[in-house]
């Protein structure tokens, strides 16, 4: 059996490292098929630019397709080690030795939980990693990139406002920064100042922003419905949790899927943390658990219909284990479609997440039980 198994996983590996840069290349070539005009205007007439700008755009973006596309690499490894097995009519020879062909599974279905180590890996130390290089354009690879930005939430609860940020100095042009406060045992936020300054620069060892030419203002009581401000007083120093690297970060639409399970939990405590974003941060944490769960399904779904004892089945066989995984793909894609919407009245990620495991595992394991060994 030891021989059987080192031979099974030797296949699903070939086939594994086969699919992933099959599948990949297609992604960079397909991106770079539309967009390459994007990295000649940057590069200029200089081709050695141009190969050293796609190269550091796409290396960043590998990691991200990975993360997409692990399921269905697992997937096709199977489909190209079994495949193999049946055209050579091994499987006959397995049954003939007395071995059930459910034996078989054992190795590819061992590996796949190991593979999904990978996935993890790569959702949690590398992708956090290279966010910030993956919030940025085609034409922002070889240049500091300045932009401006509005109202990004610090730890404090504080929205950090700048009409030109530039990445490299760590410099915001221009700053404003509207004070808050949270009421006691209430969600109610109370504006409390603001801070205006021509610049601000991020000094990392006191864990706050320089300010130049600074001026703070207080709000006084409500009286009478109105509320007022206070004279103009200088201020130097702002003290934040804000890190100029979540600012190019989170100015970004979907910045979310790009943290870690740590930063995710970070962000859920955050007392700044708007009410219309906790609804996606959920769903990202219940997704970095989900997700490795449901390529596994996914592959416990697909199996069975590639064990063929006959090669002239093994077309339709493949097409059918292509079509089942398609739609558990689509299936989670739905799901997470509609977990940050309101039913009701209220928002359900956790129940959006986790409704394709509930809904394809009793089939995975009803696929497994009765296939003919």
């Amino acid at each position: 059996m030891r021989l059987l198994d080192r031979y099974i996983a030797k296949n699903f590996l070939v086939g594994y490292f086969i699919s992933f840069f099959v599948l990949i290349g297609m992604c960079i070539t397909l991106d770079l098929f539309v967009n390459i005009d994007e990295f000649v205007e940057q590069s200029g007439q200089s081709k050695g630019m141009m190969l050293r700008h796609i190269l550091l755009y796409y290396g960043p973006q590998t990691a991200l397709w990975f993360r997409h596309l692990a399921g269905m690499i697992t997937v096709i490894a199977a489909v190209f080690s079994l495949a193999r097995m049946t055209k050579n009519n091994e499987l006959i020879a397995v049954m003939a030795s007395g071995i059930s062909l459910k034996r078989i599974l054992a190795p590819i279905l061992f590996l796949a939980v190991l593979l999904m180590g990978l996935q993890i890996a790569d959702e949690e130390f590398l992708i956090p990693r290279l966010a910030n290089d993956l919030t940025r354009g085609r034409d922002e690879i070889s240049q500091p990139r300045r932009f401006s930005f509005w109202f990004i939430s610090s730890p404090e609860g504080h929205l950090f406002c700048g009409r030109e940020y530039n990445e490299s100095t760590r410099t915001m042009k221009d700053a404003f920064v509207i004070l808050r406060r949270q009421e006691p045992s209430s969600q109610r936020w109370t504006v409390i100042g603001q801070v205006e300054a021509e610049r601000a620069v991020y000094d990392a060892h006191r864990k706050g922003w320089v300010l130049e030419n600074g001026r703070r203002m207080n709000v006084l009581p409500e009286e009478e419905g109105q509320a007022s401000l206070t004279s103009v007083e200088k201020i130097d120093f702002l003290a934040s949790g804000l890190m100029p690297e979540d600012i190019g970060l989170r100015r970004q639409e979907g910045y979310k899927s790009l943290l870690s399970l740590g930063q995710i939990e970070e962000l859920l405590h955050y007392p700044g943390t708007r009410k219309t974003d906790l609804a996606e941060l959920i769903l990202q944490k219940h997704s970095r658990v989900v997700d490795p769960i449901m390529n596994l399904i996914m592959l416990m779904t697909a199996l069975p219909v590639l064990i063929r004892r006959d090669p002239r089945e093994i077309k339709s066989a493949i097409v059918i284990s292509f079509t089942t995984t398609l739609g558990c793909f689509l299936t989670v894609f739905l799901c997470k479609l509609f977990a940050t919407e309101s039913f009701g009245g209220r928002v359900w990620p956790e129940v959006w997440v986790w409704a394709p495991v509930f809904l394809f595992l009793p089939v995975a394991l009803l696929q497994i039980d009765s296939m003919k060994s």
